[in-house]
């Protein structure tokens, strides 16, 4: 007998994304869609696909996946976020895995991201890859705010793409920019980064040349340039922020703190 798999979809407000994004999933056992109160027509969509809706509060995205996770009701689970769609080949080597006996608790998912109707090759995203296909009892995220991964070691790798569209506009990119940058920094405050201040005036111009030079970010077009200069910003307002923290525990524990 196969094993079974629960799809599980995090969302909040993902009514341009969702459908499409469930539409790739109807083959699974099951479909958990875990909710952050939206308030859109998220729901009213979801509810096409499948009858598991849970509503949770988001503190960010790895708590949410692990609260998630021990709610699906079948010993394999595939996170699959909104803005990402299950391609036909994904699905094939999913199912044909299930079916003949995973070798490892856990799979690497290569993901081919899109940025404003072209897909990225290069400037780091061509390269991409996320462990999204593990055991329900085995796998759990890092406790991190920002860019964690399931935790499981060795790990298979499978050979079809995730699609993933991630920005609808700049304007949502930027207030992403802003959320994360906010998270990391509070991640790098708490585990005492050393010289923001260094990291604010050389990391920005290092991270453009990185992605839009090394990283072939120039063969992207403007895309690329684009995605390297918000790169680059992203880094600036990060460790800006680690900056703010410190004073700000500065003037509440005087002496404590270290601003620079």
């Amino acid at each position: 007998m196969p094993n079974r798999l629960s799809v599980i979809v995090p969302c909040f407000n993902e009514e341009r994304n969702i459908e499409a994004c469930l539409q790739s999933v109807t083959w699974a056992d099951e479909i958990l869609v875990v909710d952050s109160f939206s308030t859109d027509t998220t729901l009213e969509i979801a509810r096409r696909y499948t009858d598991r809706i849970l509503r949770h509060e988001y503190v960010y995205s790895a708590a949410q996946k692990n609260w998630a996770i021990p709610k699906a009701s079948n010993e394999w689970v595939l996170v699959v976020d909104a803005d990402e769609r299950v391609t036909p080949g994904l699905r094939q080597e999913i199912a044909d895995l299930l079916e003949q006996g995973p070798s490892f608790d856990g799979y690497w998912i290569p993901r081919r991201n899109f940025l404003f109707g072209r897909e990225i090759r290069h400037s780091g995203w061509g390269s991409d890859s996320v462990l999204r296909l593990f055991k329900r009892d085995v796998g759990r995220y890092r406790d991190k705010r920002v860019h964690a991964e399931v935790e499981i070691s060795p790990a298979g790798r499978l050979r079809h793409h995730l699609e993933h569209h991630s920005v609808p506009s700049l304007a949502d990119w930027v207030a992403k920019i802003n959320r994360y940058s906010t998270w990391k920094a509070r991640d790098k405050h708490e585990k005492g980064m050393a010289a923001p201040l260094v990291h604010l005036v050389v990391r920005p111009p290092a991270r453009f040349l990185k992605d839009f030079v090394l990283r072939r970010g120039f063969m992207d077009g403007w895309r690329g340039f684009v995605i390297a200069s918000l790169s680059a910003f992203a880094e600036l307002v990060m460790a800006a922020k680690v900056m703010e923290l410190r004073m700000e525990e500065s003037e509440r524990n005087p002496g404590s703190g270290k601003p620079g």
